[in-house]
């Protein structure tokens, strides 16, 4: 029997997955290996020995019975815009694609839910309740290219998040087949529910790693009305993370917060060839501030108290944006930084996570450790949630350094994240390139209950093994 690329994988696999699904949604070609072979993780690059695009919830679970019986790596993918190395299919074997999977099943206007298949666009499935003036918050910043089937992986979150919550906040239900090839429901489509072990919130944020998401049912909410916008400068980047906790005690509550480094936002204009934003010569940080809700009034008497509070902390003229193309642009600038910062240089990105009134300590210290271990960062990130995007650049480091001792800044980042209450990741998980720092947050025995938990629902270790800890 032939053997492929010296797994378990054999040419009598491969025939009964193209029985499964079609020949044509079976791909051993180069072009499509390399394709999937990467996400948006820094560069690294992993070849799968074959792709499959299933369609269906029962030709997943045939594909994985197969799979569990001849301990074939599993690597459930979305859209690749991931940055932890989820999707990656570092051991080969099969990559498992739910891009044909993308149908709004039902939007349930009655009890304010929806239920759609993972491939689904997020921004397409926000546009299509919207259409019913309802609303989905979580908002990722690929929104308009990544699957909600990866936001329920990673749990993620967004700016939206600081008033609305994250993924796990709306995920009411998930159908899911199971390593073994097991098709189940995980709870059921209610509001509360106190039935047994929540596996719904187990599994969203799991990465893949559980199962593989075939059917989700999420709660919404009605659109709010009417948005204000404004981005803030300030002279001190601590200054702006400072102001931050201020704007929460004071007992504002803004439906977005976002924090940009004055690279970010350079880079990002250079980057979109947009000079709208005018950044004066002392300016170090922005916030860009967003309140909203169905009465304009309490709008603006929120958006003059926000103001009120910014200008305690050292900040410059505020830009208040005036109408819904200006509020669109600054936006877009927000949403495209991590582009242009990887089009600046190959960088990681650390996707730390603090209580929010630490967040001018945690700046402070990446700052002082990158001096120490003589890389430069550029920071960004939702500064309501605490959540801080630590993006560090290549440039002119050697490969040596790169891939050696700047490890050791990354986890005295961790190592003060920690020492602030905080966790390594707040959205983006743990994935491939993470999980060398997990024993920085969990003792043995936290470590010994998440693997045991992996080894119930996967005893063969086939799916997304290797990702979050070793086996």
């Amino acid at each position: 029997m032939e053997t492929l690329a010296g797994t378990s994988l054999t040419a009598l696999h491969i025939d009964a997955f193209k029985k499964i699904v079609g020949e044509k949604f079976v791909f051993l070609d180069e072009e499509s290996l390399n394709h999937y072979s990467h996400d948006e993780t820094e560069d690294l690059h992993f070849l799968p020995e074959v792709v499959i695009k299933p369609k269906t919830a029962e030709e997943i679970s045939a594909i994985l019975t197969i799979c569990n019986k001849a301990r074939i790596p599993v690597t459930p993918r979305g859209a690749g815009t991931g940055l932890s190395g989820g999707a990656l299919p570092h051991l080969g074997g099969v990559l498992l694609s739910t891009e044909r999977m993308n149908n709004i099943l039902e939007i349930d206007e009655r009890n304010l839910q929806v239920t759609t298949e993972p491939g689904v666009i997020t921004e397409v499935l926000q546009n299509a309740v919207k259409e019913k003036k309802l609303f989905y918050p979580p908002d990722p910043s690929s929104r308009g290219s990544c699957f909600i089937g990866g936001n329920i992986s990673e749990n993620s979150g967004g700016p939206k998040a600081v008033k609305y919550g994250v993924v796990k906040d709306y995920v009411l239900n998930l159908e899911m087949v199971l390593p073994t090839g097991e098709i189940i429901w995980t709870g059921a489509n209610v509001l509360k529910n106190a039935t047994g072990y929540n596996l719904t919130q187990l599994i969203v944020g799991s990465e893949g790693t559980l199962g593989v998401v075939t059917k989700i049912v999420l709660r919404l909410i009605p659109l709010p009305k009417h948005d204000l916008l404004m981005l803030v400068p300030f002279n001190a980047a601590e200054n702006a993370c400072a102001a931050v906790s201020a704007i929460f005690r004071a007992g504002y509550t803004p439906s977005a917060m976002e924090f940009m480094e004055r690279d970010a936002l350079e880079w990002v204009g250079r980057f979109l060839d947009n000079s709208s934003v005018k950044i004066g010569e002392d300016v170090q940080a922005h916030l860009l501030i967003e309140v909203d809700g169905n009465y304009m009034e309490v709008l603006m008497q929120e958006i003059e108290g926000i103001a009120a509070i910014v200008q305690e902390f050292d900040c410059g003229e505020i830009l208040f944006a005036d109408d819904t193309q200006q509020k669109a642009e600054l936006w877009k600038m927000r949403r495209r930084v991590a582009e242009a910062v990887k089009s600046h240089s190959i960088y990681k990105e650390e996707d730390t996570v603090v209580p929010r009134a630490e967040l001018p300590v945690l700046l402070k210290g990446v700052k002082a450790i990158g001096r120490k271990y003589g890389f430069h960062s550029v920071c960004y990130g939702h500064a309501g949630d605490g959540n801080l995007h630590v993006n560090i650049i290549k440039d002119n480091l050697t490969d040596e350094e790169w891939n050696g001792s700047l490890k050791e800044g990354i986890k005295e980042i961790f190592l003060l994240v920690k020492e602030l209450g905080g966790t390594l990741s707040g959205e983006h998980g743990i994935g491939l390139v993470q999980k060398e720092y997990m024993n920085i947050i969990f003792d043995a025995t936290q470590l010994r209950l998440m693997k045991e938990i992996k080894k119930i629902f996967d005893p063969n270790n086939i799916l997304n093994a290797g990702k979050i800890f070793d086996a």
